[in-house]
């Protein structure tokens, strides 16, 4: 049986190109916001100053998490995760239980 993982990217559907662009380009800007914050670190610039910039990329991946529990999940559990209606109500419940915990 074929996973999710083991499906090639061009066959899953549930995310459309204006969505996937969008979502490339909000992780564009997290990633060099994150090369920043390395830069600030390494010029051992005050702590404060760090952390708010810690803050605000914290702030943009739960913005980033929010988008696809919004409008992407329901479509990927019906497009992409394999298994029985409970089985991916599961995944999709762990999933969110994790981000959860973690914000």
């Amino acid at each position: 049986m074929e996973t999710a993982h083991e499906t090639p990217i061009d066959t899953l559907v549930y995310l459309d190109s204006d969505t996937r662009i969008a979502l490339g380009n909000r992780l564009a800007r997290l990633e060099g916001h994150v090369r920043s914050i390395r830069g600030m670190v390494l010029e051992q610039r005050c702590a404060d100053e760090i952390l708010l910039q810690v803050a605000a990329v914290k702030a943009a991946i739960n913005a980033f998490a929010a988008v696809l529990v919004e409008h992407e999940l329901r479509d990927c559990m019906n497009t992409c995760m394999t298994g029985s209606e409970d089985e991916r109500l599961e995944r999709v419940t762990r999933a969110l239980a994790a981000l959860l915990k973690r914000s």
